[in-house]
């Protein structure tokens, strides 16, 4: 009995994840991520794994990636001062190229490079790319009290999600940097998670799903057992009122109300270091983060889907 066990398990897990790939087969999710993954090469691996799953069972994902904790680290090497202010990053000249050189050359070639040595053809973009982002540059405003300048920072006009369609109907993997430019060409750079909410809407993706370094939305930063497991609107406007969700998780959130507010039916807030997070949030009750929708009178149907 002992040696069926095993195999018992995995079959249980099957027949529970079988409902959801009949659900989500063919259907588009937006899988976002920050540069701290990329300093982690076991939970990176493990990551592109799911991610290849989700795309081998007939899932269209297409990723977002950010560079945050990289471009810091080269922009130290380069002597060049950096400065954030509410969670973002101020852009000057230098910092811009060291952007471009980071995000576009290193992150984004090494990801699609890992997708191929898991035999997933992938292809790398930005948000240059045939379009995909037009931005203005942000002008400045004001923050606590404080006027603020962000530089070569912007601001999405439009997306046109044409070339990521092709792609996908191809079946290969897009792999989407965050840097994009205006209409005149002037590359600015935008943040990760405002792209990520932005393409997740323009597709009509069923799921944008932010992963991180922690466990989704916690009530106590300092307490992994106060995850919260799912949220509407309203909750997530009650938590930043609180002071709960603030610092770097206050662009995430407003990406997460952007693509709610955009038609995307479902946002998840995972952590990359939890194992097998991602297949967990997607095939499985449970879960394994935060789930947010609209309004929570949708979560009886979210739980309901998969019976």
């Amino acid at each position: 009995m002992s040696s069926e066990y095993p195999q018992r398990q995995t079959v249980a897990a099957l027949r529970q994840a079988l409902p959801y790939l009949k659900l989500f087969q063919g259907k588009t999710f937006v899988v976002k991520f920050g540069g701290e993954v990329f300093e982690e090469a076991d939970n990176l691996r493990q990551l592109f794994e799911q991610i290849g799953v989700l795309h081998r069972v007939g899932i269209r994902v297409v990723v977002v990636h950010g560079g945050g904790p990289q471009t810091t680290s080269m922009a130290e090497k380069l002597g060049q001062q950096q400065t954030m202010v509410g969670g973002r990053r101020v852009t000057d000249g230098a910092t811009l190229e060291t952007s471009s050189m980071v995000l576009n050359g290193a992150l984004n070639t090494r990801a699609v490079a890992l997708f191929r040595e898991l035999g997933i053809g992938a292809v790398g973009l930005s948000g240059v790319d045939a379009d995909i982002v037009t931005a203005t540059r942000r002008p400045p405003v004001e923050v606590d009290g404080a006027t603020v300048d962000y530089g070569f920072v912007g601001d999405i006009d439009s997306i046109q999600p044409g070339l990521i369609h092709r792609l996908m109907e191809s079946s290969m993997l897009p792999v989407i940097s965050p840097l994009s430019a205006d209409a005149e060409g002037n590359i600015l750079n935008v943040n990760a998670d405002v792209v990520a909410a932005r393409v997740a809407e323009a597709l009509g993706a069923d799921k944008l799903i932010v992963m991180s370094s922690v466990p989704g939305l916690l009530e106590d930063v300092q307490d992994p057992g106060s995850l919260v497991s799912y949220t509407d609107v309203a909750g997530l406007n009650d938590y930043i009122e609180r002071g709960v969700v603030k610092d770097g998780m206050l662009p995430k959130v407003a990406s997460v109300l952007q693509a709610l507010k955009g038609g995307v039916p479902r946002v998840h807030l995972i952590s990359f270091r939890v194992q097998d997070s991602l297949l967990a949030e997607v095939f499985t009750n449970e879960g394994s983060g935060t789930m947010v929708v609209s309004s929570v009178d949708d979560v009886e149907l979210v739980v309901g889907e998969s019976s």
